[in-house]
């Protein structure tokens, strides 16, 4: 070995040699590849099977609740580089899984592979969301009601069924349960664990039906000097639904779709529009509701007038054709009023956009 040519600073062995200088004997001895504990605890709430990991609770697969373990656990070396990593799962019991890890990579262009077992164990813990629940916890009550009448049996099931619908288009949330719910004089109350959810819920069915909602927030203590609030939402769907046919200020009116305010009316007899505030349709009357309405034939026209078959005696029977015919369409939709059949224009389907078999 010449004076000038690099040498181990360990064991004065020649190249070639790490970084620090290190021959690849050396370096092996002080240096590992990776580094993993021999065991790693995951907690798992008995109750709903929610897994606490990264500080919150949440619902995890069994492969990425041993993959967020082997992360924790495992430990490379800073420099390495091409890193492959190799893993093998073998269930011990319902509680104890160990993973064989085989992982390679380079270290200042030494290669290096190493085996490692990690045993994952699964100890069990009550969520929040369950001492909660068993508590009898709720930050907020849904109040269903109507304006002016009691709602149907049928209406309450669609209306409830509503959330479900809008949960499973949300992403979840352990504070998203029911604590308890269950019919009152004149609706349905739900109580439940979360705020935003009542609040959601709440914008959810004035899109759909309508109506109004009023909040009420009542102080139940303090924590941390703050006041701890329990939300009320008290919901109330309009007498009427979209494609609905009112009298109204002495005219015959179509609810054609839902505004902040109030509804949006369609003339049945011309072509006009207009918006009503909640107040003013206090006194409108339902002449027609929507799911009464029924859907003709046109058997023969002309230019103002159309002959269809009666659906309640099967009799030949003429119509006044609505302001919006253009002449191609070959049925009309039919409203019982004044015990006479009235067609009426075209409105928007309240059931539109809406899942079959559910609200």
């Amino acid at each position: 070995m010449s004076r000038g040519e690099a040498f181990c600073v360990t064991c004065g062995a020649p190249p070639p040699l790490s970084s620090n200088r290190l021959c690849e004997s050396c370096f092996r001895e002080r240096n590992n590849l990776s580094e993993c504990e021999e065991t790693s605890q995951a907690y798992r709430c008995p109750k709903c099977n929610m897994h606490f990991e990264s500080g919150r609770w949440g619902f995890l697969e069994v492969d990425d609740l041993l993959q967020r373990r082997l992360d924790d656990s495992l430990r490379i070396h800073e420099r390495a580089e091409g890193i492959g990593i190799a893993t093998h799962h073998e269930r011990i019991d319902d509680r104890n899984v160990r993973i064989h890890v085989q992982i390679d990579g380079t270290i200042d262009g030494f290669y290096f592979e190493q085996n490692h077992e990690l045993i994952v164990r699964t100890s069990n813990m009550i969520c929040t969301t369950c001492t909660r629940k068993d508590g009898n916890y709720y930050e907020a009550t849904m109040q269903i009601r109507s304006a002016g009448r009691k709602l149907e049996e049928e209406e309450l099931t669609e209306l409830r069924a509503s959330l479900d619908t809008l949960l499973s288009t949300m992403e979840p949330d352990p504070m998203f349960f029911i604590t308890k719910e269950g019919p009152v004089v004149g609706g349905w109350d739900v109580t439940m664990g979360s705020k935003s959810l009542a609040r959601t819920w709440a914008r959810h069915m004035i899109q759909r039906w309508g109506g109004q909602t009023k909040e009420t927030h009542t102080v139940v203590g303090q924590k941390d000097g703050i006041d701890v609030t329990r939300l009320t939402v008290l919901y109330r769907k309009p007498g009427y639904n979209l494609g609905d046919v009112m009298k109204w200020r002495n005219r015959l009116w179509m609810i054609g779709a839902w505004q902040k305010d109030g509804p949006l009316l369609i003339a049945v007899d011309r072509r006009e529009k207009t918006g009503a505030s909640w107040r003013d349709m206090e006194k409108a009357v339902v002449l027609s509701r929507f799911v009464d309405q029924v859907e003709v034939d046109i058997l023969n026209r002309d230019a103002s007038a159309a002959e269809f078959m009666n659906p309640r005696d099967y009799k030949m029977q003429t119509v006044r054709l609505p302001y919006d015919d253009d002449g191609t369409q070959i049925s009309l939709r039919l409203a019982w009023v004044f015990d006479e059949w009235l067609a009426v224009p075209k409105v928007r389907n309240p059931d539109e956009g809406k899942p079959s078999g559910g609200a």
